[in-house]
C-alpha cells in the first residue's frame, strides 16, 4: 500500500506523563496545612509535576488504539523485518485486534523519512540510527524515540579492483545513499580517521543509481547497505574493502531501527505496542526460516515494495551480512553522535533517552 499525500497533523499537549513502562501517572498533590493556635484553618492543595528519574514526558494523552498507522521503510535488505511484516500480513494481523488499518511509504534514505515523520505524514519509520539521532538531538528529545532494534551489520565500503588498500582512497570519488544518513556518516568518519577527509570526494547518490555511476566509472566505490553492497560486488566487479562490522566491538552496530513520533506514541501506545510486537514476530520469522523460504519471502516482499528485486545470488550473499535483532544496542548511540560531530554532520549532544524500551519490556512480562 502506498502513502497518500502528506497531511499535516498536530496534537494538543496534555498534562499526563508516562513512566518508562508506559503506565499513566496523575497529578501529585501536596496538602499544606496551616495551623493557628486554638483554631482550625483550611488546607490548601497544591498540585505540581514531579517527574521521577525514569519517567518519560508525553506530549498528548492516551487516546486508545489509532484508527490508522502510517509507516515508512526502505526497500533494503536491512529493512527485511518491515518488508516481511507487511508482505506476510504480520503487522495487519496485530493491528486487526484493535481495528487499526495501516498505510506504508517507501523511502530511499533516512533524512527524508525523518522529515515525513516530523511533518506528521507518517507516524513511525524503519531507518538508520543517524537520522534518528539527528532528529532527537535537534528537537531536544521531543521528536521521536527508538522503540526497537531491527538489524545490525550489513553495511560495507565496496570499491573498484584498483583500490586494494585504504590509503589508496586518496583522490577517489565515493558515494553514499544520502547526506547525513547512517552510511554517509560512517564513510565520512572513516575517511577522517584515515586523514583522507580532504583527499577524497563523497557524493551522496541514491542506492538505485550507484551501480550505474560505478559502471560508468564516475565513482570509485560507495559505502552501502545490503543488498546494494553485494549487488555492486556481483554485477560490477567491485570488492569489499571495509566491512563496517570490523570497526565495532563484537561486530555489532545498528543498521536499522524502528522509531515512532513522540506525539503518536503518547496518543496511541497500544498501537505502538502492536507495531513492536509485529516487528519482533517478523524478526523471529526471518531468523527461524530455512534459507530457501527466507530467500523466496524476501524476494517477494522486495518486488511488492519496489516493483523489482535482485538476483537470488545477490540476496543470498546479502543475507549472510545482516543480522536481525530487536535489541536496539543502546550503548552504540553516543559513539554514533560523536562520529557525526567529528565530520560536522549534526550538532552533537547526549543520546541518553533516545531509546524507549518500555514496549520491548512489555513483551517480557
Amino acid at each position: 500500500m502506498k502513502q497518500p499525500d502528506a497531511v499535516e497533523s498536530s496534537i494538543n499537549s496534555d498534562r499526563i506523563r508516562l513512566t518508562s513502562h508506559g503506565q499513566k501517572t496523575g497529578f501529585r498533590g501536596r496538602i499544606l496545612g496551616l495551623v493557628a493556635v486554638g483554631a482550625l484553618t483550611a488546607a490548601a492543595v497544591v498540585t505540581s509535576f514531579l517527574p521521577g528519574p525514569n519517567e518519560v514526558p508525553a506530549q498528548a494523552a492516551d487516546r486508545g488504539p489509532a484508527a490508522e498507522l502510517k509507516i515508512g521503510y526502505f526497500a533494503n535488505l536491512t529493512h527485511a523485518p518491515a518488508l516481511i511484516s507487511e508482505s506476510e500480513g504480520i503487522l495487519q494481523k496485530h493491528l486487526d485486534e484493535d481495528g487499526t488499518t495501516f498505510q506504508s511509504q517507501i523511502f530511499n534514505a533516512g533524512p527524508a523519512a525523518v522529515e515525513a515523520l516530523n511533518s506528521g505524514a507518517i507516524d513511525a519509520a524503519y531507518l538508520g540510527p543517524n537520522p534518528a539521532l539527528n532528529s532527537y538531538l535537534s528537537s531536544h528529545g521531543e521528536s521521536l524515540n527508538i522503540v526497537s532494534g531491527v538489524a545490525y551489520g550489513g553495511a560495507s565500503l565496496v570499491v573498484n579492483k584498483d583500490i586494494t588498500k585504504p590509503e589508496q582512497l586518496a583522490g577517489s570519488n565515493l558515494a553514499s545513499p544520502q547526506f547525513g544518513g547512517t552510511q554517509d556518516v560512517a564513510l565520512r568518519n572513516y575517511l577522517k580517521e584515515l586523514d583522507l577527509k580532504q583527499d577524497a570526494t563523497v557524493t551522496p547518490s541514491s542506492n538505485g543509481t550507484v551501480a550505474q555511476l560505478f559502471g560508468r566509472g564516475e565513482i570509485d566505490g560507495a559505502w552501502l547497505p545490503e543488498p546494494y553492497a553485494s549487488l555492486l560486488i556481483e554485477k560490477n566487479d567491485a570488492h569489499r574493502l571495509v566491512n563496517e562490522a570490523q570497526l565495532w566491538p563484537e561486530g555489532k552496530f545498528p543498521t536499522t531501527v524502528l522509531v515512532v513520533s513522540k506525539d503518536f506514541m503518547a496518543s496511541h501506545p497500544d498501537t505502538v505496542q502492536k507495531l513492536v510486537d509485529a516487528n519482533t514476530e517478523a524478526i523471529e520469522w526471518l531468523n527461524n526460516a530455512d534459507e530457501k523460504q527466507k530467500l523466496s519471502a524476501v524476494q517477494k516482499a522486495l518486488i511488492k515494495a519496489n516493483g523489482s528485486s535482485f538476483d537470488e545470488s545477490v540476496i543470498a550473499q546479502a543475507l549472510k551480512e545482516v543480522h536481525f535483532s530487536q535489541d536496539p544496542l543502546p550503548e552504540t548511540y553516543q559513539t554514533l553522535v560523536d562520529h557525526a560531530l567529528a565530520v560536522e554532520v549534526g550538532a552533537g549532544g547526549n543520546a541518553d533517552g533516545l531509546v524507549d524500551s518500555r514496549f520491548l519490556e512489555q513483551q517480557e512480562q
